[in-house]
């Protein structure tokens, strides 16, 4: 399935992607069934594991999904929200694609390069990203992101993938000014904003190989990055055992896995034109959909 969060008035509601429109899941059950015990919230979702996730899906197989239903919404009209909302952890892969880590002139790691954002970073599809005036060099960089189903310690890489609920599209905001500033890389990744996921999270189930999906990054309609996440050094079977060696995975964490080549960052210096207020940015992953935001000055 593609879930998706998006905000109906004063609330957000789990939704779900079908026929080129988004069931409304609160306002399904008001309708049709009221008494089924169906999750209405993608954390909700998350956490109540395959139960839960089995249950949604047998209400949808039932569910009439016809123009004109109060609980069908038109995609276009959608007020986005990150598809996931209250992740306990942000974690991120830095360097984990091997012509990226040569267009930065960084040798190849032999660990994975960790480091995390917060919750404050997060937002949504069609969400406008303030440039904050502390930075004049924000680089984007398109990134598969995992979200974890259900608690994860110390499973082994042949395990890991059973650990996965579903797969989304991150845009791991980067101000290179502040990341560069000192040796620890967080500050500039977690200003707000700087985490943009969605539109949708989709089930791994529908997703056979999260290493072998095409991934582009365009900015104002010229393509800079594309790539595949084959080009991974470190496969995401291969990150979830080893975050998991290290700190408990709890359901609903998100795991931003790197980017690949075609950053600003990676351009030789005279050529290097970062993001400014008025530009758009699409990333586009195979089976995954298109992330758009559009940036904005930050108002003094």
């Amino acid at each position: 399935m593609k879930l998706v969060t998006f905000r109906n008035g004063n609330r957000r509601t789990l939704g779900v992607h079908m026929n080129h429109s988004i069931v409304d899941i609160v306002e399904a059950v008001k309708v049709y069934a009221p008494d089924a015990p169906i999750a209405a919230d993608i954390m909700e979702l998350i956490r109540g594991g395959k139960e839960a996730l089995s249950e949604l899906e047998a209400y949808m197989n039932k569910l009439p999904v016809e123009a004109g239903a109060t609980y069908v919404k038109a995609e276009a009209a959608i007020d986005w929200e990150p598809c996931v909302t209250e992740p306990q952890k942000l974690i991120c892969v830095g360097l984990n694609y091997r012509k990226h880590a040569e267009e930065t002139r960084s040798p190849i790691p032999d660990y994975p390069i960790l480091f995390n954002k917060f919750n404050n970073a997060l937002t949504g599809n069609n969400k406008a990203v303030t440039i904050p005036t502390v930075t004049t060099m924000l680089d984007y960089e398109a990134e598969l992101a995992i979200v974890i189903g259900r608690r994860a310690k110390s499973v082994s890489k042949e395990e890991a993938l059973e650990y996965v609920f579903g797969y989304t599209i991150a845009n791991d905001l980067s101000a290179r000014d502040l990341q560069r500033r000192t040796q620890q890389w967080m500050l500039g990744k977690i200003c707000d904003g700087f985490a943009p996921l969605g539109p949708y999270l989709v089930t791994a189930d529908e997703i056979d190989n999260p290493n072998a999906l095409s991934i582009q990054t365009v900015v104002n309609g010229e393509m800079r990055q594309n790539s595949n996440t084959a080009d991974m050094i470190f496969y995401c079977d291969e990150i979830v055992s080893y975050i998991s060696q290290h700190m408990t995975l709890e359901p609903g964490d998100v795991i931003l896995t790197g980017t690949p080549e075609g950053v600003v960052l990676g351009l030789p210096k005279e050529q290097r034109v970062f993001l400014q207020p008025g530009d758009e940015v699409t990333v586009r992953i195979e089976a995954l959909g298109e992330l758009h935001n559009v940036f904005i000055a930050e108002e003094k």
